[in-house]
Order: C-alpha cells, then sequence, then structure tokens
C-alpha cells in the first residue's frame, strides 16, 4: 500500500438535511421502476419466483452488507473498499458504479422518450432519431436540477416516487383487480403450476439476470450517508423500508401487467402504456392511460435526477484523494461536482447518438443495459469481499448496525454476482444480434469504459492533492 493510500477519505462536509425516510424513498426510487415491469410479466405467477430468488441471494445481501458498511465507514463505496483495500482498489470501485451509471441514464431515458412518444405519437417510440434527442434535452435538464444541491433533488426523488412510481403501480394493480371483478378474462395462467417458469433456454436466462439486476442500487445513497441525521442507527432502518417498497413496486405491478396483457404481447418498451389503455378502456375511462403515462414521465425524471449525483459524487470524493486532476475536483456554490457532472453528460450525449446510429431501439437498449450490469457487478464483487476483510482486519470499528453470518451473506453475493456477470454475455431471446458481435461489443465496452481508473493512475501527480499539508513541528532550543 502507498503512502497516499494511508490516510482516510477526504470528507465533504454538508448539512443533515435527510431522514430516514427519505433515505428509504431516494433508495427505492433508485432502484425501483416500472421500466423492468413487461421483461416478467410473460412470466405469469412464475414471476414472483423470479423476483423472490434474486432478492435473496442478491437484494437482501447488498442491502444487509451496504447497512454494515455505511454505519462504520463513510463515503460510500469509496471509503468502504479505501478502508479494506487502499485508494487504487477504492478508486476502481467507485469508478464501475460511475460509469455504469452514465450507461445506464440513456436506458432509463429511452423508456422516458417511449412514454413521451405514447402521450403524443406513439409512432415516434421506434425513431432512434427521436428517442437519442429526448435523451440529450431530458438528460441535460435534469443535470441543471441536481446541481442545485442535497436539498433539491432529494425532495425531487422522493416526491417524484409517489407520483410517478407509486401511483401509477398503486393504479395498475387496482385496475387489474377491478379488471377481474367486472368480467375481464384473466391472460396468465392462475393455476398451482403457474408459479413455476416456464424454461426458455440459457437466453431466456438474459431476461431473468437482467430482472436479478433491477434490485442494483441499493448502496447508492449511502455516500449521502453523511447527510442524515443519526446515519448510524436509521440507515440500516431506511434500507429494509426500501426493500419492502421495491418488492411491492415490482411484484403486483407485474402481474397486473400480466393480467390483462397476452404473453405473446408484452412489448418490453411499452408493454406498460398498453397495459394501462387496455384496463382503462375496459372501465371505460380512456384518457386515464395518457395521465399514468404523464406521471411516469415525471417518476423517471425524479429517478435520474436522484442517480446524476449519487455516484458522481463519490468520484469527487476520488478526487479529494488526489486521484484526479484539479480540474474534475471543482464543486459549485451547493457543493455538487459540476465539472464531474458535465463530464458525465458529454458521455451520455455520445452515448445517445447510439440510438440514432443502431437500425434497432431494442438492440440499442439491450447493449447499453448489458454494459451497465456487467460494469456494475465488478463494484458488487469488490463490495462484498470488502465486507468480508472489514470484519478481519478492522473487527473495532464502531458499526451501528452488524450483519448476522457475515461471511455466508457475503460469499452469497459474490457467487450471485459472478453468475449473473458471466450469464450477461449471452444474447437476450427475442434479439437478432450475432451472439459472438453481442458478447464482443460487451467485452470491449466493458474494457474501455472500466479501465480510467488504472490510466488515471498511471499519470497521476503529487499536485492533484489539493488537501491541506500539514506543517512540520518546529524545532525546540535546547
Amino acid at each position: 500500500m502507498t503512502n497516499e493510500d494511508k490516510a482516510g477519505p477526504a470528507e465533504v462536509k454538508q448539512t443533515k438535511t435527510i431522514n430516514w425516510i427519505t433515505m428509504a424513498l431516494l433508495t427505492t426510487v433508485a432502484v425501483a421502476s416500472i421500466r423492468g415491469l413487461p421483461a416478467m410479466a410473460p412470466y405469469g405467477l412464475g414471476s414472483i419466483i423470479l423476483y423472490v430468488i434474486p432478492a435473496v441471494v442478491f437484494l437482501i445481501p447488498t442491502a444487509l452488507v451496504a447497512a454494515e458498511l455505511a454505519s462504520g465507514w463513510e463515503g460510500g463505496i469509496f471509503g468502504w473498499v479505501y478502508a479494506a483495500y487502499g485508494g487504487r482498489a477504492g478508486m476502481v470501485a467507485i469508478w464501475q458504479q460511475w460509469i455504469q451509471n452514465v450507461v445506464w441514464f440513456p436506458v432509463q431515458l429511452a423508456f422516458f422518450a417511449s412514454a413521451l412518444a405514447y402521450i403524443f405519437n406513439p409512432g415516434l417510440a421506434g425513431s432512434g432519431v427521436f428517442i437519442g434527442a429526448v435523451i440529450i434535452v431530458v438528460y441535460w435538464i435534469a443535470t441543471l436540477l441536481a446541481l442545485r444541491g442535497v436539498k433539491t433533488f432529494s425532495e425531487i426523488g422522493s416526491k417524484g416516487l409517489i407520483i410517478g412510481t407509486l401511483i401509477p403501480v398503486l393504479a395498475l394493480v387496482v385496475l387489474a383487480i377491478i379488471f377481474i371483478g367486472t368480467g375481464g378474462q384473466p391472460q396468465m395462467s392462475v393455476s398451482a403450476s403457474g408459479f413455476i417458469p416456464a424454461w426458455a433456454g440459457f437466453a431466456g436466462v438474459v431476461l431473468i439476470i437482467s430482472n436479478f439486476l433491477s434490485f442494483a442500487g441499493m448502496e447508492m445513497n449511502a455516500v449521502h450517508v453523511t447527510d442524515m441525521h443519526d446515519p448510524g442507527k436509521n440507515f440500516h432502518k431506511s434500507i429494509l423500508l426500501a426493500s419492502i417498497l421495491i418488492l411491492l413496486i415490482f411484484i403486483p405491478g407485474t402481474l397486473a401487467i400480466a393480467t390483462c396483457l397476452p404473453a405473446s404481447q408484452i412489448d418490453l418498451t411499452t408493454g406498460v402504456f398498453v397495459a394501462f389503455e387496455t384496463l382503462f378502456a375496459h372501465i371505460g375511462i380512456t384518457w386515464g392511460a395518457t395521465l399514468m403515462a404523464v406521471l411516469i414521465v415525471i417518476g423517471i425524471l425524479a429517478s435520474v435526477v436522484t442517480w446524476i449525483p449519487g455516484p458522481s459524487r463519490g468520484l469527487l470524493l476520488v478526487g479529494k484523494e488526489g486521484y484526479l486532476p484539479p480540474w474534475f475536483q471543482k464543486t459549485n456554490k451547493a457543493g455538487m461536482q459540476e465539472n464531474i457532472m458535465a463530464v458525465q453528460g458529454l458521455i451520455v450525449t455520445a452515448l445517445a447518438l447510439f440510438y440514432a446510429l443502431i437500425p434497432s431501439v431494442g438492440e440499442a437498449f439491450w447493449i447499453l443495459s448489458a454494459m451497465a450490469v456487467q460494469l456494475y457487478l465488478i463494484m458488487y464483487v469488490m463490495m462484498f469481499l470488502t465486507a468480508i476483510r472489514l470484519r478481519k482486519t478492522a473487527p473495532d470499528v464502531k458499526r451501528g448496525f452488524r450483519v448476522p453470518a457475515m461471511k455466508l451473506v457475503a460469499s452469497v453475493g459474490v457467487i450471485a454476482s459472478v453468475a449473473a456477470f458471466l450469464i450477461g454475455f449471452i444474447q437476450p431471446a427475442g434479439e437478432n444480434l450475432n451472439p459472438f458481435f453481442y458478447a464482443g461489443i460487451l467485452l470491449i465496452g466493458i474494457i474501455i469504459l472500466g479501465s480510467g481508473p488504472f490510466i488515471l493512475h498511471e499519470f497521476k501527480k503529487p499536485e492533484w492533492d489539493l488537501r491541506p499539508k500539514e506543517k512540520p513541528a518546529a524545532k525546540q532550543e535546547n
């Protein structure tokens, strides 16, 4: 370990403005999204198992480990890995979290564009040019909002979750119940055998892995733990509430879509809106689907505003340690990392053009989704290994929460993450790309996008560290 690795992460002081319920809502809006519901809806009742298994082997380990690490160490994933393996490893971990987030933005905003198209002209949902243009415009609007500071994006995130995710999911479930209660014919099997998902080969497993990573992001807002009131006591409570809310969004919402739409007619990008259209038409309220689309648009915007400052703030901590050039360490009056956020905006803009260049919007969606997942899983493996190591090397560090059987819980997380990483190279069912081209593009993307910390560390200079230097003690005269 080098000398600079021995120093603790730099602190970024903020006013404590987040209570545990707000943190739970921020975590929920960062993880739960209506966007992923159509992917699991074709499995009907079988989707329950496909949600529960990933929750057991990934969501729960992630939530528990993040709660312990956040209650003992500040700085989010960077601070945690830093404490276990040193500065270079911490930089690699936060970089993977940050860069996957950058790749994920176009995917999330592509769904936003589909919702927008549904409101004005559904035909635009298949236009790569339209999708790319919406991604660019909306992303920069969200960035300007996030630059206003913690208070602004926390309020937008918590309120956006209620307006754009909880209300639409609740409406979807209530409408599905009314649909069945008023004579509608359920489109999914309601027999006991329906709880066992049909096997569709390894290509179908990729959709399951996509659902598996629908739970990713539980640790993301831990970087804001220093903004909480009494985080040692409250962070694990926020994680528990968020986990419950996430499952209540995913499972009932998925079953509601499966109730009203045949599996063969569920589209991954427009399935939610078609389901609303079908359910509202059943009760004679044709304008209801448009209203839900508007609410979903608000929710997606809130989600993006929440995600923009999280991982990039972790990268700021890296900069404060001297791992990034001084230009990247600049913050605005609200304490937000404006230059880092500007750079990530330029990358998102470049990736948005991907939609205009790839003939199929669906193909672009899956390539970017899978790439984001692969990069994220590298970070998760490091996080779980960090938790195991810190139990050995720092057993006396006070933790506000301790995971029972940490080695077992973290090991399950490692195995699940590695398995998901490997399976992610398989092309999803229904796509027509050459499987070797698909896997090759993923591998090249992971190498290029994931190599940033190694390149920066190679060119690292002492003058990048702007922390105040300690003055040597004055010599005492005899």
